[in-house]
């Protein structure tokens, strides 16, 4: 039997896994055998900068955090596993897409968006939303237009009325 001093340690380790999913708006399972530590520490260096953390913990670990937590992802907790936790939505999901794009060794298995269990078509479909950044100038832009056609109907009135 295992000692006391190690099921507090697990049980530490289950109660942090459950408090990074409960935080987290993004939460993606994936395979990164056969990556390079230096392109590992790559991809956790580009999430720092997003406010996500990638973490690798024992899969029955893991698994015993999301069954406390109510969340079904069987089938996808065998092999060497990472996890990203995204307190964002959409950038974790578009920063490691982008990566697994460039590397085929990562692999995007399942996640948790917004407290719902995504698949890997889901995750795509957020990936592919633009930045936040450029939905505001697509916006801006929409905006412009009809600016510029008042100012152009404005201008043509005004002409009107001088002849």
């Amino acid at each position: 039997m295992a000692s006391t001093k190690i099921l507090e340690a697990k049980k530490e380790i289950v109660n942090e896994i459950e408090d990074k999913i409960k935080k987290s708006e993004s939460v993606i399972l994936f395979q990164y055998q056969g990556l390079t530590v230096a392109e590992f520490s790559e991809l956790r260096k580009k999430l720092r900068e997003e406010n996500a953390t990638i973490k690798v913990y024992k899969n029955t670990l893991l698994k015993r955090a999301l069954d406390d937590l109510n969340i079904n992802f069987e089938g996808f907790l065998e092999g060497p596993n990472g996890i990203l936790f995204g307190e964002n939505l959409l950038e974790p999901i578009k920063i490691i897409s982008d990566y697994a794009k460039e590397h085929d060794k990562l692999n995007l298995r399942i996640g948790l968006i917004s407290g719902s269990v995504a698949d890997l078509d889901t995750i795509k479909e957020y990936a592919s939303i633009p930045s936040r950044e450029g939905l505001l100038t697509m916006l801006a832009a929409g905006m412009m237009e009809h600016v510029r056609n008042l100012s152009i109907a404005l201008n043509l009135y005004a002409e009107g009325k001088e002849n």
